[in-house]
């Protein structure tokens, strides 16, 4: 399955939870992760989507410890099943 299509169905999970996904850039900061989903309750998380074998580059490795060692919520999801995971996790969350 193509990047864009696990993209399609999470942000019509997380809109249809109340939530709100946003395609993240941010300039000069290449390797930070392309999506923030902010959902009710405050829960915010960056997520970096890639299909199933997909592979994080070491700097969007190095953005992503970058945001964890702030205490941000910060995803790596790998292909559908990994998606519907998620999608669960934060059903359970709010």
């Amino acid at each position: 399955m193509r990047e864009r299509d696990i993209e399609q169905w999470l942000r019509t999970q997380i809109e249809t939870m109340g939530g709100l996904a946003f395609k993240f850039t941010s300039p000069g900061n290449d390797g930070v992760p392309d999506r923030l989903a902010v959902l009710p309750g405050g829960l915010i998380y960056f997520i970096e989507l890639k299909t199933d074998r997909g592979r994080l580059t070491p700097l969007q490795v190095w953005q992503q410890n970058r945001l964890d060692a702030l205490g941000c919520q910060v995803r790596t999801i790998r292909g559908m099943d990994e998606a519907r995971a998620f999608i669960e996790e934060v059903r359970d969350a709010i």
